[in-house]
């Protein structure tokens, strides 16, 4: 027997509870001896191996990842600047479309085949542009009117008449007064425009379309160059480059009203153009048939610029369309990337795969793995690549002077398409970490 002060161990016996420490890693209700029950791997735990071997070796890790990086770059910039560029066409139409005016005398069917013919008397008198200048939000007004030469008349180059007829169709002949360029938002390449003295004196003055230039063989106006109308010699004294409202005149011979009333028999004005302040040509449309024929508006017709929506929707639809083309293929070529590089890693890496199967580790655990670290890569790459996109863009339109549009959804999505793009890479390689089997495993890494 001991006493109570006795110092002698005793040991605790079989289902007694005793105070010595229990490690909180130890599965419960397993006996000595056994091994412990499996468990599925925590995801704090999945996440740790993942960041740890993808980045056991950073060169690869980077090298992998450049792929989707520029991949997730190509589709977020492409998608950013194709809506961007989109909304600048957008915008030009609508500019274009919310500030011009079309005038022409009022028309009435002419006949059984449903041709149209100027009302009798036209109103439009050549001061036209003036009053409609007068009009509260116009900047620029100028006739347009289309030459009809006499009979055998035609437009050429030399003033000797060929022995044959020309091979092209001669360029057509328009009058319009001096205020043009301004009212079609046109520009000159090289010379000058005619002014109110040349209309007023009705010189003999042209200036060509582009198009109309090289169909005549003038490139430059250093050697004061001059083409015949009928027998009539006209100095080109200017080139037009771009004419936005009014791009048949590039192909056309410009001359003044002047002198195609005194020379070439133009009796009226057969049409006019206005720019005006942009929101304002539906009221000068109202506006101008009073301006020009108080007495009988009717006899003229004023039509604000057209809508094209349509063209404009599909102009848009196709850029973006093409811009997403090319980035889905930069992805692809990024998604290529990973699956090789973590199909390279399962092969290095057959022995951990054997000594993880070993201990304990299933099949979905392995798997698991591969595919964490692909998508660990693929979401830093979508990370990485939507950030870089974004500056892409507004640096692209920054530097065009464009307004950057960017939907706000767009680098969240090209986020989860990093981590989309890295799991459909690390499928396969993990398929194949996950059919490898322990002692097959063990074997082929020693």
């Amino acid at each position: 027997m001991t006493g109570p002060g006795s110092e002698t161990a005793t040991e605790p016996s079989a289902g007694v509870a005793t105070d010595a420490p229990v490690d909180p890693t130890e599965p419960r209700g397993t006996t000595s001896g056994e091994p412990p029950a499996r468990s599925g791997l925590a995801l704090r735990d999945l996440v740790d191996e993942a960041l740890s071997s993808a980045f056991a070796r950073p060169g690869r890790a980077v090298l992998t990842a450049l792929g989707t990086v520029l991949g997730i770059v190509t589709l977020v910039a492409t998608a950013g600047l194709s809506r961007t560029a989109g909304q600048q066409i957008v915008d030009r139409f609508d500019e274009l479309a919310a500030s011009t005016v079309d005038v022409q005398p009022a028309t009435v069917p002419g006949g059984p085949d449903g041709s149209k013919r100027v009302v009798v008397g036209n109103p439009m008198g050549w001061d036209a542009p003036r009053r409609v200048d007068r009009l509260a939000g116009v900047d620029a007004a100028a006739t347009l009117s289309d030459v009809v030469l006499a009979q055998g008349q035609t437009v050429t180059a030399v003033p000797v008449a060929a022995p044959s007829p020309p091979p092209v169709v001669a360029p057509p002949v328009i009058a319009t007064s001096p205020d043009l360029l301004r009212a079609i938002r046109g520009r000159l390449s090289s010379g000058r425009f005619f002014d109110a003295g040349h209309d007023r004196r009705g010189d003999q003055v042209a200036v060509l379309g582009a198009a109309a230039a090289d169909q005549l063989g003038i490139t430059r106006l250093s050697s004061s160059p001059a083409i015949m109308i009928g027998d009539d010699p006209y100095a080109v004294i200017g080139i037009i480059s771009t004419a936005e409202r009014r791009r048949e005149l590039l192909d056309a011979v410009v001359v003044p009203d002047g002198t195609a009333r005194s020379r070439l028999g133009l009796t009226a004005p057969s049409g006019l153009v206005a720019e005006t302040d942009v929101g304002a040509a539906g009221q000068v449309a109202d506006q101008v048939p009073l301006a020009l024929s108080p007495n009988e508006p009717d006899l003229i017709t004023a039509t604000a610029g057209w809508e094209p929506s349509d063209v404009r929707r599909g102009v848009a639809e196709d850029v973006s369309g093409l811009f997403l083309m090319l980035g889905g293929v930069a992805l692809l070529v990024g998604v290529l990337g990973i699956a090789n590089v973590t199909l390279v890693s399962v092969l290095e890496r057959v022995g951990e795969i054997g000594l993880r199967r070993a201990l304990g580790a299933g099949r979905r655990h392995i798997a698991a793995q591969f595919l964490a670290e692909s998508a660990l890569l693929g979401t830093l790459a979508g990370m990485v690549g939507s950030a870089t996109g974004v500056v892409v863009t507004v640096a692209v339109a920054a530097n065009r002077g464009w307004t950057p549009v960017l939907d706000p959804w767009l680098p969240l999505v090209a986020v989860a398409l990093g981590a989309a793009a890295g799991l459909l890479a690390g499928a396969y390689p993990a398929w194949r970490a996950a059919r490898l089997e322990p002692v097959d495993a063990l074997r082929s890494a020693t």
